[in-house]
């Protein structure tokens, strides 16, 4: 008998959307950045095509970099709101 599957990415996806849910934008900061730097890093180091559905690490890292400022902006707002 085969053990099935565990489908601890989708307990990876919830705890992540509930961290950013109970934290705001500044989580988006803290996972987008985190995710950057690895992505950065791994392109130095020679990987170029990713698990992520993106596959090409250059859209990683804009997708990443592109979310990263969304949230920065975002937490500019929500601190020091016009």
């Amino acid at each position: 008998m085969t053990t099935p599957p565990d489908p601890l990415r989708l307990c990876v996806y919830a705890t992540v959307a509930a961290l950013t849910w109970l934290c705001g934008p500044v989580a988006v900061v803290f996972f987008a950045a985190l995710g950057l730097a690895g992505y950065l890093r791994a392109r130095r180091q020679g990987l170029r095509r990713s698990a992520c559905v993106l596959r090409d690490v250059r859209l990683v890292v804009a997708y990443l970099a592109v979310l990263l400022v969304a949230a920065l902006a975002g937490t500019l707002h929500t601190w020091w709101p016009a």
